[in-house]
């Protein structure tokens, strides 16, 4: 009978068995030679496809002391069928974090630009922001497919978001609209007991309303004016792809006038192609530098009603453009009564890398910095349309 190294014997039977499995798994063959585990059919096939990325092959070295030594090389049918044996083998949400690794590790963006590598990946916003950093190399023979890939992941998001982001700024937008003669449906209980305070009558407990605060209906003619400014740099590239999807969900809504402005040292308005989300990424240019206070300059010139005007500035806040007067824009419109909303990240991908001393500015100007979910962005967008306080997550929180 053996013993580990920590003088205690082993369990033995399936539970046992499971573990020793999955520690070849993650080892790899050479480095896994004290588990003495023989893997056979799937896992044999599944070792191999990580073989093939975390080996030799890839950049960062193998797994485990004695690194695995394979790789994709640069063939495209190799990387292809390799692509189709990990969906086999492996949920979707590690599907996704293999091909990024694959991408970053063994230099495959180039492939990407073949079409029969795109009909096989399993489409992401990571994968649709790749694409989008590779559009301007990409030959006239795979863009169609690229399109295909990038519609797909824009409908999928539609499906998730649209309702809820609808919904809950209808929402917003009718209790904005307050009224003072309201139908009882629509009375605001909340301002209403508070607009009346001075009407308590402590004998009855009870407060006499003398004036009534109601929601209101928002009309079919325009309430709010809603700025997207979206930072195209390089790592912006999940909160391009996710802005836009909200920009054609809000463009949508008959109530907003909604304007998407993208940035790096250019300022590009996409505003009329907001009806196809997927023709406003292609007319995006991922990388390059960043001029926030040429981006605000524009967005500023395009308001004409200050106090019912939403500005959402997207961006990790690496200013290489001048960085007093972005701070004086922004002052500036706060002060004529623009709601200013500043997102660090709109993606789900954690905690974002940001300048922490331009945030602070903002910050110490009314106008708080904070990364956000896709999920959270309704209810952000909501706050800023009622001119109340925004739902800043806890930035110590992993997202």
């Amino acid at each position: 009978m053996t013993t580990n190294t920590t003088g205690t014997t082993p369990p033995s039977g399936p539970a046992n068995g499971e573990r020793l499995r999955r520690w070849r798994l993650v080892l790899g063959g050479d480095g896994a030679e004290s588990t003495g585990c023989t893997l056979t059919g799937r896992d044999a096939a599944m070792d191999g496809a990580l073989t093939a990325l975390y080996g030799d092959g890839g950049k960062q070295g193998g797994r485990g002391r004695n690194s695995r030594a394979a790789g994709l090389g640069a063939s495209a049918p190799s990387v292809a069928r390799w692509l189709g044996d990990i969906r086999t083998y492996f949920p979707s949400s590690v599907v996704q974090v293999m091909q990024r690794d694959a991408i970053d590790r063994l230099g495959l963006a180039a492939l990407l630009l073949e079409p029969e590598m795109l009909e096989a990946v399993e489409a992401d916003v990571h994968l649709v922001g790749t694409l989008l950093s590779l559009n301007k190399a990409m030959p006239e023979t795979t863009k169609e497919t690229a399109r295909a890939v990038v519609r797909k992941v824009v409908e999928d998001l539609e499906k998730r978001l649209a309702a809820r982001t609808r919904a809950t700024l209808t929402g917003a937008l009718d209790r904005s609209a307050k009224i003072d003669r309201p139908r009882h449906h629509d009375i605001d209980w909340d301002r209403t007991i508070r607009a009346n305070l001075k009407n308590y009558l402590p004998e009855y407990g009870t407060v006499v309303p003398e004036r009534l605060i109601g929601y209101g209906r928002a009309a079919r003619s325009v309430k709010k004016d809603v700025i997207l400014c979206i930072d195209q740099s390089g790592s912006m590239a999940a909160s391009v792809v996710y802005a836009s999807v909200f920009g054609a969900v809000l463009a949508s809504m008959r109530t907003l006038r909604t304007r998407l402005v993208v940035f790096d040292t250019a300022v590009v308005d996409l505003t009329d192609q907001l009806d196809d989300p997927v023709d406003v990424l292609f007319g995006t240019q991922l990388g390059g530098g960043t001029d926030i206070n040429r981006a605000l300059a524009h967005c500023q010139s395009r308001i004409t009603r200050p106090a019912d005007t939403v500005v959402v500035l997207i961006s990790d806040l690496y200013e290489g453009g001048i960085r007093n007067e972005m701070l004086k824009r922004v002052a500036a419109m706060k002060a004529s009564g623009v709601q200013f909303v500043t997102l660090l990240a709109l993606s789900d991908e954690g905690a974002p890398a940001y300048d922490r001393d331009h945030a602070a500015a903002l910050g110490a100007l009314g106008a708080p910095a904070f990364a956000c979910t896709p999920d959270l962005f309704p209810e952000v967008m909501a706050a800023a349309v009622e001119k109340r306080p925004l739902p800043v997550p806890d930035m110590d929180t992993p997202r």
